[in-house]
């Protein structure tokens, strides 16, 4: 089989494709240096080059995932903040319907026990609490240290809906995406408030 010649960072980003894509069939522990290796058509010292130890490589494969996701549910501009809400949560159930055996894989795999796949998992979950928190100057609440923790709590809410959602899928897709988005409010603000949000989205059921 030719090699391909590529750029280092073309190479770098094949290897981690194709520890993603393999990812979608085994967990993570059991993804093969010496596999991606003969996949990619290099040796595997030649994929030592780019990454120190198999650990590194499986940690890149994790971070790749975590911006891909990031960068999936960005949240549009233009819309009001339950809007804004809705849309991004549903590019989430969407992202991790198309991607369910990686990302149940991840969160509930032997991956999470790792304390830099943990750090990974935290500093996604960070981005997400941020942009959450920077939609409520917009309807005239401030990002308080209790509503801070209770988004925090909202987003652990969300994960593990979605992963008993992807085992038994007994809601509807839009149903589940409902009920996320109500517990939001519900959760971070008082009753007074939080029906207020909600009332600038009728539709949510």
């Amino acid at each position: 089989m030719k090699r391909t010649r590529l750029s280092p960072d073309e190479r770098r980003a094949q290897l981690i494709e194709l520890g993603v894509s393999m990812l979608s069939g085994r967990p993570l522990s059991q993804i093969s240096v010496d596999e991606i290796a003969d996949q990619a058509g290099v040796s595997r010292g030649l994929l030592f080059h780019y990454f120190s130890s198999k650990d590194e490589y499986h940690l890149a494969i994790v971070e790749h995932i975590s911006r891909e996701m990031l960068e999936s549910t960005a949240p549009p501009d233009g819309l009001g903040p339950i809007e804004t809400l809705m849309s991004t949560l549903t590019a989430y159930v969407d992202y991790v319907s198309a991607n369910r055996t990686t990302y149940v894989s991840l969160l509930r795999g032997t991956a999470s026990g790792d304390p830099a796949t943990r750090a990974v998992f935290e500093r996604t979950r960070d981005a997400m609490v941020d942009r959450t928190l920077a939609q409520l100057p917009l309807v005239g609440i401030e990002p308080t240290p209790l509503i801070h923790l209770a988004i925090r709590g909202w987003i652990a809410f969300c994960e593990e809906a979605t992963v008993h959602w992807l085992r038994d899928e007994l809601l509807s897709r839009d149903e589940l995406i409902a009920l996320l988005t109500r517990a939001l409010p519900a959760v971070a603000l008082g009753p007074d408030d939080a029906a207020a949000l909600l009332a600038e989205r009728s539709t949510v059921a």
